[in-house]
Parts: structure tokens; sequence; C-alpha cells
């Protein structure tokens, strides 16, 4: 796939089209209480691992969630969240959280992008190529590889599945890949 950040290498395997991303880059930690106040939710409601800012690409604000509730009750405040990215690279936000509504899922994330035009997107690769990138990093699952189902969409009724692989190298070097289920309709060469 050629796209304006440049070449995505896709294969298939099985049902799911997995999209190769870009060395993920780690950027700037962020402090907690802003990113609260920027989501309209708690401190309290933020887990312990960093706020961090992460790219495969394109860089988001990866923040971690404690449950379900807090997801669902975040609000971006506008005026706080443009003041936030005047400073950053990021200019996106990705939380998560451990709980689901489908018990087949690992994950549930939102995405913000106001920036770019998106009050909130239903499903976006980049982000979640981050987000893989940002497990692996900061050993959320406990362990330097993940392959896992992440929902998004739920609270603006458009509900998706990405699949998402992982895994830091010997040299600290960590490969993701982002996956969705296709449907094989052709196939060709081009000469």
């Amino acid at each position: 796939m050629n796209l304006k950040i440049g070449q995505i290498p896709v294969t298939r395997e099985n049902d799911i089209l997995w999209m190769r991303q870009k060395p993920p880059v780690f950027g700037k930690i962020l402090e907690s209480n802003r990113i609260a106040q920027v989501l309209n939710i708690d401190e309290g409601d933020i887990d312990q691992f960093s706020i961090q800012e992460v790219s495969t690409g394109l860089p988001f604000i990866v923040a971690p969630l404690k449950s379900l509730d807090a997801l669902k009750r975040v609000q971006i405040d506008k005026e706080k969240y443009f003041k936030l990215i005047e400073g950053l690279d990021a200019k996106a936000i990705l939380v998560f959280c451990p709980e689901t509504y489908n018990s087949k899922n690992c994950l549930n994330t939102r995405v913000f992008a106001d920036f770019y035009g998106v009050s909130e997107d239903p499903a976006t690769g980049s982000a979640n190529g981050c987000l893989a990138a940002y497990l692996v990093k900061h050993r959320y699952f406990n362990t330097n590889n993940i392959e896992i189902r992440v929902e998004q969409g739920y609270e603006i009724k458009r509900p998706s599945l990405l699949f998402l692989k992982a895994e830091e190298k010997e040299n600290g070097d960590i490969d993701v890949m982002v996956g969705r289920k296709g449907v094989m309709v052709a196939g060709g060469e081009f000469v």
C-alpha cells in the first residue's frame, strides 16, 4: 500500500490482512494530571503505566486507563487538548483499557484526533500500531511480544476489530503488525 507517509507492506494470513508498521519511535512522557484534564476524567482513572508519545509513522499520545467506565466517560476538553499538543509531535490521543465489550477481545480503545478534523476515529491502524509498540515497550502484558485483539468504535456506534502483533527483538527493536479481517475478491500481478 502506498500512502502519504510511505509504503506499507501488506501480507495475508488466513483471513487477516497484516500491515507492517514502521519501527516505533518513543517520545515524551506526559504528566497524568494534565492528560486527565484534557480527557475530563479523574487522575485516578489513569493506569499506573506511563503516558507517552509513540510513532510508527504518525505519532499518537498513548494513555492507559483502568476501566471501561473511565474510557466511556472520556470527553475531550478541546481548549486543553489544543494547548497540550502545541509543543508535541503527537496531535492525536489513543486511550485504552483492559475491559472490553466482547470477552474475546483483549483491549478497548478510543482515538481522538480533532487536530486532523476527526473528533473520534472508529478504527485506525496507525494509532493501534503505536499502541502495540507501547504495550511491548512498557511490558503491559508482562512480555516482550503480543498477539491480541483490540475493539474500537463502540462508543460511537461503529464497532470495529483490529489485530495487533508486536515483538521486541534481542537488539531492542520492536516489530509491529496491525491486522484487519479481509476478504480476497481478486488477485493479480502488475508487470
